[in-house]
């Protein structure tokens, strides 16, 4: 048997074929020692080679540790971003778990064929599945993060994942990844906005904003981070990557600008420490501006630690 018998197999794969697949297609041992010696192909993990000897892609990489766990998937962060230093694979629970290769982690998952499409190139688990695997292992910002990352990519909604959270009544911290798709539900896009979100408005009671709010301007079609229609406030959320250039910093002036020219709305600029430092001082302010705007509701203490003062308490009910 010739390698080149088996290209369609090895470009399908990224240039990955595993033992048992060249035995399946009619080669034999000697045909794989064959090749090995000759450097057409070069061994990733046991029973599973690459047909080069240059750097392996991440999509190669991939295969590989697909092959090498074979029945497999690629799973949780792996599954979600198709990237990443370590390769996350999926096997079925009803399997030992395998000794681990250098930048493969493994893991054991039930009703794995229910919840795996083996169909895919490559084999991934379910993309909502996956994205809640991959939550329940992270950090709340990093979890908000994946999910806002998943919802924008169109590939899901807030709604079909928390319609997939239904059915994993046993997710490890499954209250908190509901919390998390509870704030994307809500249209919050950043780690700073649900920070903000929970912090300052939720917490304190404030009205409810409506998030990344559509709205066409002289500079054409732009969107506000939070948006209090009846009370006519923008709320601008400081935090984000794009803040943080030159140019985007000036679009976001110029549009502040604009709001204040074209409308009677008052643009308030909100970051990292009113939010997450001083929540309460930020609410307290927020309630002031929003009362001089016709809010007759009050803001409330967000717990005993509070910092808001008394005396806005009492302005606020007078």
């Amino acid at each position: 048997m010739d390698l080149l018998d088996l290209r369609h197999l090895l470009d399908a794969q990224s240039g990955i074929v595993a033992r048992r697949q060249v035995i399946e297609h009619g080669g034999t041992p000697l045909d794989l020692r064959r090749w090995l010696r000759a450097d057409r192909l070069v061994e990733v993990h046991k029973g599973v080679y690459v047909n080069h000897t240059g750097p392996l892609t991440w999509s190669s990489r991939a295969w590989a540790a697909v092959q090498r766990y074979w029945p497999a998937a690629l799973g949780h962060d792996s599954a979600v971003r198709l990237a990443g230093d370590v390769i996350h694979v999926v096997i079925s629970d009803a399997r030992r778990v395998p000794i681990a290769e250098r930048r493969v982690e493994v893991h054991r998952l039930q009703d794995f064929d229910e919840r795996v499409r083996l169909d895919r190139s490559p084999p991934c688990q379910r993309y909502e599945d996956a994205v809640l695997g991959a939550c329940s292992a992270l950090s709340r910002p990093a979890a908000l993060e994946l999910v806002s990352e998943a919802c924008r990519s169109r590939r899901t909604t807030p709604e079909r994942l928390r319609n997939e959270l239904a059915g994993h009544p046993n997710l490890r911290d499954r209250a908190w990844v509901k919390g998390v798709l509870d704030d994307a539900a809500d249209g919050v896009q950043s780690v700073l906005e649900s920070v903000y979100l929970r912090r300052v408005e939720r917490a304190h009671g404030l009205p409810q904003g409506e998030r990344q709010a559509a709205e066409v301007t002289k500079q054409g079609g732009v969107y506000r981070d939070v948006r209090y229609r009846a009370f006519r406030v923008l709320v601008e959320l400081d935090g984000r990557l794009g803040h943080e250039a030159f140019l985007d910093r000036a679009a976001d002036l110029t549009r502040d600008l604009l709001a204040a020219a074209t409308g009677d709305h008052v643009t308030l600029r909100v970051g990292w420490h009113q939010s997450e430092v001083d929540p309460c001082a930020t609410a307290e302010a927020l309630g002031a501006v929003f009362r001089r705007r016709g809010w007759t509701g009050r803001p409330r203490r967000c717990g005993v630690s509070c910092r808001m003062s008394v005396e806005a308490l009492s302005r606020s009910m007078s």
